[in-house]
């Protein structure tokens, strides 16, 4: 399997480098994926200056990425510091997403990296109900708090409640909207004014590769609150980077103009450099 999926993205990433650049053009709404993982079963297969080749390629203005573990983010950064947003994930390797919020090592190794700086949220973790109120995870809101960045959860609405009532001024990005529907993330948006939602695997298209009527109205109601994410949570998922950056332009065109440009990049721009900005 590894020796066909390093085929696959070797020729991926030939067809990337022949192909014309319409990303580029200046009539091509810029983006930003603020859901893109590169972890340790991606990093032989796809090379960082090839994963970067193909982010530039989607025309992404910036990619907020966490992996598993942070060596992979750390690496993009690196390698693209004007693009790459990273963010920190709990996670040392695959099959921790049940676990790491009863390892208490995890706090030490947060902390140990936090403390450098540069990072502009927690997660993408997984947490759900009354686990949000554990002992590590409490620790992890508090180190939010500490070094004021946000946590990007993947969560239930249970979980996200939890955590705002630990801390009232928590700034939280809910990863796939909780795989929510509109009618159950509309009051959630509006209790809590720091909950922020990808749109990460969510259908917010509908016929005619339009914006969903029930979707396009709760963003008309929030619109300073979604932003798009494309989850390369396998390293198969690279594939379709470019191919989600196409599909949700085409969606958003649906939209009017200013309230496309809100989900496409704005929100998590004001995001990232609210996260971003210098420290006290």
């Amino acid at each position: 399997m590894k020796y066909v999926l390093k085929s696959l993205f070797a020729a991926g990433i030939l067809s990337i480098a022949a192909a014309p650049a319409p990303a580029q053009a200046a009539d091509i709404m810029p983006l930003v994926d603020a859901h893109l993982h590169y972890s340790h079963d991606a990093w032989d297969d796809l090379p960082p200056k090839d994963a970067i080749a193909v982010l530039r390629r989607a025309g992404l203005k910036k990619a907020f990425v966490s992996s598993s573990s942070d060596k992979g983010t750390q690496m993009l950064f690196s390698a693209a510091p004007d693009l790459i947003v990273p963010v920190l994930r709990p996670y040392r390797k695959r099959g921790e997403l049940g676990t790491w919020f009863r390892d208490p090592t995890v706090i030490e190794l947060l902390e140990s990296r936090l403390k450098k700086g540069g990072y502009a949220g927690i997660g993408e973790f997984h947490i759900f109900g009354e686990d949000a109120d554990g002992a590590v995870f409490r620790k992890v809101v508090q180190l939010a708090k500490k070094y004021k960045v946000f946590l990007h959860a993947h969560s239930d609405a249970d979980a996200v409640d939890r955590i705002f009532k630990q801390w009232p001024g928590a700034t939280v990005l809910w990863a796939h909207s909780g795989f929510a529907e509109p009618d159950a993330i509309r009051p959630m948006l509006a209790k809590h004014k720091r909950l922020w939602s990808d749109l990460a695997f969510r259908s917010s298209h509908g016929a005619g590769g339009k914006a969903d009527a029930e979707w396009a109205k709760l963003f008309a109601e929030f619109p300073d609150r979604f932003m798009i994410g494309t989850d390369t949570y396998t390293p198969e998922r690279w594939y379709f980077v470019e191919e989600h950056a196409r599909w949700s332009r085409a969606w958003l065109q649906s939209l009017p103009r200013d309230l496309a440009e809100r989900i496409g990049w704005k929100n998590a721009t004001a995001l990232a450099n609210w996260a971003l900005q210098p420290k006290d």
